[in-house]
């Protein structure tokens, strides 16, 4: 039986106030018989935590950065990654076998982006934000906006024109710098009706509407006319033909498989039902017919004479399938009209946008998740094959919890620390991969207070380029360049949450974006291949593979499903030997599941990729990339022995937690190159901050062991000291070049000569090393 006591990692947010992530860790899981345990964790009630070494400021340095100017004389700069401009050759366009992207000229593109809102904070400003993103690898960035008009007295088809004029701006100002846009322009969280709207009607939020409510979808079209069909000032070029434009997304976060649909009520519940009642109807003939199909099971508000027919409860949903063929025949016909339904959403907006606005981009349906990752997953993301991309949204972090800890980080605050190091089942990238569709994850990040950080680009890089991930996008920015410590708002005293303009998140993209957008990385064939019939879908029953579930807090409403058994037949370790794939469809076509087991030694606690190139130590909580081109290490270095013996390099490291990369810059093999990049993350905290070890009790009797923040510090933020040796070998290699966090030159070290082997200290406080 394979028992997998999951995590509940996940999202949130809006602009300003982002709705918050509650990742609830369960790390002990039980895989084809085998037990599953991270040994450098500490349990009680299930719970299993990391614990922290304490932050010493005492041998960390100050990160006060200039700011960037761009000047030429930068030995580091990734902007000649990027096209001149973006677009210039055409629409990004889907591979010949749909699972990737390609440019106009039809080359393969991969996408590093970000979520940033500096065009509605400054935007003004936004060529020199674009620039300093292209320099450090960036090639994407998402518009996080909502466009319903927002002014007293606007009609319900009106747009926020104020919002319009800020993503003109947005995508003429990356297109200089041959950055792609995505465009998300509704959130049905953030939908907020004006006077005379009326709607929702009876509904307190707007969750699930926009998929069946025919009024709202009447504006909504009229809203992405008004969006699209204008000429863009500042460029010339309407949104619908601009190439600089990739990818259109229909909506985020909202979906009728998740718990949000139990908010619907009175009247737009009516609208939902008799549309189920008339779909029942073509279904079976008649409402007798279809109470004969479900042997006369019927629910308590079924009125039949008015056509409006009920639904379960969606953790009726969760449930596997009841014995009673009645219940499980009406539960079943509720999942294929509610996945029908959004479906049909998808598909005539896609056609929408293709032949009535004449919108040439691509587009992705929806990027949320469900009420159960094993039993609605797959009909979530069916739902969104109507569109070209495939989308999610997954974080990783940590239980935070107390006042405002869903946008902010305050004193009093408690949260846990662990490293996904030691939780390998809930990197964001463990995706099944619909064949066919490209897979972004168009928000994601480590997030504060976790201090675990420097580790996360470096995984995304590895990870992404293994198993075939075409777009990571980290969630997010307000700032120009680089973020201090500083308030979650502007006003209330605090630290911002969702933020990743920072040393240990931003600061570490240049190298991991070079070597997954320049394909230093092999990527593994398939170890899984499913194809689900679409009546498996209805029916819910278990796949070969499912994904670790995310919890969000503010909107999940059963917390004790996250701990549910399930039984699925594949490893889910899977996910880290190469790429899981699976398909939709009537037919029945065979699965294939290759032998992983080869590959995953869980007396050891490792995991080696099929290509041989990663290793995952989840014991000792180490990665390590060793590919030609790219070689580098992450996690719990010193506990680990300190030394790591690559084919070309060699660390010896003395800090307890530490990210080191070495990249070629030259396209060239590292034991031939004429340039590498050298990268080194350990961990940041702002100035002053503090924590005591705590321990305390959920609702459901869980116990955590944390952290309770003290001091949440101030600027500068301070980061600990490198302990860090390098030996590579390359007989090229005479010097190396110390640089600042703009690429500029602050010194120069004669490297030690052994044969073919050079070898040298790092400086505490250098991040970037250029070996030439």
């Amino acid at each position: 039986m394979l028992n997998i006591l999951r995590q509940l990692a996940t999202s949130r947010q809006t602009l300003f106030i982002v709705i918050g992530i509650g990742i609830f860790i369960c790390l002990s899981s039980v895989i084809n018989h085998h037990v599953y345990v991270s040994k450098s964790a500490e349990s009680q009630s299930g719970i299993e935590v990391t614990k922290t070494e304490i932050f010493n400021e005492d041998s960390a340095w100050d990160f006060v950065p200039n700011p960037d100017v761009f000047s030429e004389q930068s030995r580091l700069d990734l902007r000649d990654l990027n096209e001149s401009s973006a677009g210039e050759s055409g629409f990004i366009r889907l591979s010949d076998d749909g699972r990737n992207f390609v440019t106009g000229n039809n080359v393969p593109i991969r996408f590093w982006a970000v979520n940033s809102h500096v065009w509605k904070t400054q935007p003004d400003k936004l060529t020199e934000h674009a620039r300093f993103l292209a320099k450090r690898g960036v090639n994407m960035v998402r518009w996080h906006g909502h466009i319903p008009a927002v002014t007293d007295g606007s009609a319900l088809t009106s747009i926020n024109e104020q919002a319009r004029d800020q993503l003109w701006r947005y995508v003429a100002a990356m297109k200089q710098s041959g950055i792609y846009v995505t465009i998300s322009p509704y959130y049905a969280l953030r939908f907020t009706p004006l006077p005379g709207w009326n709607i929702p009607r009876d509904s307190k939020k707007g969750h699930g509407l926009l998929f069946f409510d025919p009024v709202l979808q009447e504006a909504y079209r009229e809203w992405l006319r008004l969006l699209l069909e204008p000429v863009n000032p500042y460029t010339g070029v309407p949104l619908k033909d601009e190439s600089a434009i990739a990818i259109i997304q229909l909506q985020n976060e909202d979906s009728l498989l998740f718990w949000t649909i139990q908010d619907l009520r009175g009247r737009d519940l009516d609208i939902l039902s008799q549309q189920y009642g008339q779909w029942l109807i073509e279904k079976y003939g008649s409402l007798e017919n279809t109470r004969a199909a479900w042997q006369q099971t019927i629910l308590e508000n079924d009125d039949f004479e008015r056509e409006l027919i009920r639904f379960y409860h969606v953790w009726e949903m969760t449930q596997p399938p009841p014995s009673n063929s009645g219940k499980a025949k009406r539960l079943a016909d509720q999942t294929q009209f509610w996945t029908e339904t959004m479906h049909r959403f998808n598909t005539e907006t896609v056609q929408f946008l293709r032949d009535e606005v004449g919108a040439q981009q691509l587009t992705s349906a929806g990027n949320w998740k469900t009420a159960s990752p094993l039993r609605l997953n797959d009909a979530e993301r069916y739902s969104y094959t109507a569109s070209d991309v495939i989308g999610v949204n997954r974080y990783y972090g940590g239980t935070h919890i107390g006042e405002d800890s869903n946008w902010a980080i305050l004193n009093g605050q408690r949260f846990t620390d662990q490293s996904v190091l030691f939780n390998p089942l809930l990197l964001p990238t463990n995706l099944k991969q619909v064949v066919g569709h490209p897979m972004i994850i168009s928000e994601s990040s480590w997030v504060p207070p976790l201090s675990y950080q420097s580790e996360s680009p470096f995984l995304v890089s590895v990870f992404q380029s293994l198993t075939g991930v075409d777009g990571f996008y980290w969630f997010a920015t307000t700032d120009l360049q680089w973020r201090q410590p500083s308030s979650a708002n502007q006003s209330k005293p605090s630290l911002g949450k969702w933020v990743i303009s920072t040393p240990e998140l931003l600061g570490n993209f240049p190298a991991a974006a070079l070597m997954y957008r320049k394909g230093y990385i092999q990527q593994g064939t398939p170890v899984i291949q499913e194809h689900r019939h679409l009546d498996d879908l209805w029916q819910r029953h278990s796949p070969l593979i499912s994904e670790a579930l995310t919890f969000d807090p503010n909107r999940d409403r059963e917390s004790s499903q996250n701990l549910a058994e399930f039984d699925t037949e594949a490893n889910p370790f899977a996910f880290l030997v190469g790429p899981v794939e699976v398909s939709y469809g009537e037919g029945s076509e065979p699965n294939m599941i290759a032998d992983v087991d080869r590959f995953i030694d869980e007396d050891q606690h490792r995991i080696h990729s099929m290509t041989r190139e990663v290793t995952w130590d989840y014991e000792k909580g180490t990665c390590t990339l060793n590919a030609p081109k790219a070689q580098g290490v992450a996690g719990f270095l010193r506990s680990s022995g300190g030394e790591f013996e690559l084919d070309d390099v060699t660390l010896n490291v003395g800090n307890d937690y530490a990210t080191v990369m070495v990249v070629s810059m030259d396209d060239q093999a590292i034991d031939t190159s004429n340039k590498l990049l050298v990268q080194v993350g350990t961990r940041a905290r702002s100035t002053g901050w503090n924590q005591q070890a705590v321990s305390w009790e959920d609702d459901d009797g869980n116990t955590y062991e944390g952290y309770e923040i003290l001091n949440y510090g101030e600027a500068p933020w301070k980061i600990e000291n490198n302990d860090v040796t390098l030996t590579v070998k390359n007989s090229k290699l005479t010097s190396a070049f110390i640089l600042d966090m703009n690429g500029m030159l602050k010194n120069k070290i004669e490297l030690e000569s052994n044969g073919p082997w050079r070898r040298f200290r790092l400086p505490t406080d250098a991040k970037y090393i250029i070996l030439e």
